[in-house]
C-alpha cells in the first residue's frame, strides 16, 4: 500500500491531524457541521455529556453522548475551501492509518449533517422555516478539483439549469445529491430543494453594495428555474461542497438550513438566534434516533 508523505497528511505532536486537531478515537461517526465556531457549544449544550473539545483556529470540535448516540459537532468557518479542509481531514481520522499512513482496507462511511443558515430563493419557504436541500448546485469551482461524476438525474438537472440561467464567463457549474440514507428521515417540517452553493455572500449571491455586477439578474434566473419537480429552494456557501466530497469519499451527507432572509420577499428574520436554536432542537431531535 503506498504511504502517504508528511507534506500530504499533517499530523501533529499530539496525533491529530492538523487542522480540525482530532485524533482517531476523537471522532464519532455521526458529524454535525455548523459554519459559527461560537455555534458548535450552542449544539453541545444539549448533549448528556462530553468527552471531546478542541479548537484549532477556526475549527473548533465537540464530541459527546445525546442518550446513547455519540456526536461530534464541528465548526468549519465560511465557505466551499474551508469544507474542502473539513471533509478531507474528517474522511482522513476514520480511513486513513495515522501509524502506517495508509488507506485502510476497509473502509467506513460517516454520516455527516450540516446545520446552517440560508437565504430563501422561493416567496413560499418563509424565514425561520426549515429546508432540507435534497441536492447541491454548486456556483463555486471546488469540485472541478476532483473527478466528480455526475449520475443520469443530475446530468440532467444541470443541462437544463444552464440552459435556464445562462450563466457565461468563468462558472461551471455542478451538481451532486444528498445523501438518500439520510435525507429520508428529514421529512416532516422540512421544506426541500435544490440548495445553490455560492463562492461569496455579496456579488455571487447577487447582492448589490457599492459594486455592479456581470450578472444582475442571477437571483430572478435561480428562482425562476424548475425541471420536473425540482426547483432551487435557497443558497449559501458550503452545501454542494459537502455533497460533492461526500459523494466522492462514500460519506451520507446533508445539508439542512433555517432561513434567515428570504431574497424574495426581501426579508430578514427579526430573531435570527432563535431561528437556528429551533433548527439545532428540532435536528437533534432526528440525529439521536438515526
Amino acid at each position: 500500500m503506498t504511504r502517504i508523505p508528511e507534506s500530504e497528511l499533517i499530523i501533529n505532536n499530539r496525533g491529530a491531524i492538523y487542522h480540525i486537531d482530532l485524533r482517531p478515537e476523537e471522532l464519532a461517526d455521526t458529524i454535525i457541521t455548523v459554519g459559527d465556531p461560537d455555534r458548535v457549544a450552542v449544539v453541545s449544550k444539549y448533549f448528556d455529556k462530553i468527552e471531546v473539545q478542541r479548537q484549532h483556529r477556526e475549527f473548533i470540535a465537540h464530541t459527546g453522548y445525546i442518550g446513547n448516540k455519540r456526536i461530534t459537532v464541528i465548526s468549519t468557518g465560511i465557505g466551499p475551501d474551508n469544507i474542502d479542509i473539513v471533509l478531507n481531514e474528517l474522511d482522513a481520522v476514520k480511513n486513513i492509518d495515522f501509524e502506517t499512513r495508509t488507506i485502510k482496507q476497509e473502509l467506513s462511511p460517516l454520516t455527516i449533517i450540516r446545520l446552517g443558515t440560508s437565504g430563501s430563493l422561493q416567496a413560499d419557504i418563509p424565514v425561520d422555516s426549515l429546508v432540507a436541500g435534497t441536492h447541491g448546485l454548486g456556483l463555486d469551482n471546488l469540485m472541478h478539483y476532483y473527478r466528480l461524476q455526475m449520475n443520469d438525474e443530475e446530468q440532467q438537472l444541470m443541462q437544463h439549469f444552464v440552459a435556464h440561467t445562462q450563466l457565461t464567463g468563468a462558472v461551471q457549474p455542478y451538481i451532486s445529491s444528498a445523501g438518500s440514507s439520510v435525507l429520508k428521515h428529514f421529512v416532516n417540517g422540512f421544506h426541500n430543494g435544490i440548495t445553490v452553493t455560492c463562492p461569496g455572500f455579496y456579488g455571487p449571491q447577487g447582492r448589490i453594495l457599492r459594486l455592479g455586477l456581470s450578472n444582475p439578474t442571477l437571483v430572478e434566473n435561480l428562482t425562476s428555474f424548475s425541471y420536473g419537480n425540482h426547483r432551487i429552494s435557497n443558497f449559501e456557501m458550503e452545501t454542494s461542497a459537502i455533497y460533492g466530497l461526500g459523494k466522492l469519499l462514500g460519506h451520507q451527507c446533508l445539508s439542512i438550513n433555517v432561513i434567515v432572509a428570504n431574497r424574495v420577499r426581501k426579508e430578514f428574520s427579526k430573531d435570527g438566534a432563535a431561528a437556528v436554536e429551533h433548527l439545532i432542537k428540532t435536528c437533534l431531535g432526528v440525529i439521536r434516533e438515526l
